[in-house]
């Protein structure tokens, strides 16, 4: 991954934590918890979705696909680590 892919997928992650964030009311961390969850949901959500064959969502591109990956990683890791963080 180039250094340039990577930056874009590290403020997709901003914008994917924030709105994972607004999106799951009252299981966030607070807006910079949130964003350091959001920028590790989207490389996973990237690199999972490469794994699955998604078109348009490895990690590194920027593409409707890609930011619709980098939201859904987010939210599904915020969702995670909330529920952890109940138990």
């Amino acid at each position: 991954m180039s250094g340039e892919s990577f930056l874009v997928w590290l403020l997709l992650g901003v914008v994917a934590g924030w709105l994972a964030g607004q999106l799951i009311r009252g299981g966030g961390f607070g807006i910079i918890g949130n964003i350091i969850i959001g920028i590790i949901g989207s490389f996973l959500g990237g690199w999972l979705g490469g794994k699955l064959g998604i078109s348009g969502a490895v990690v590194g591109g920027f593409s409707l696909a890609s930011i619709v990956t980098a939201v859904l990683g987010a939210v599904v890791l915020l969702f995670v680590v909330s529920l952890i963080r109940k138990v």
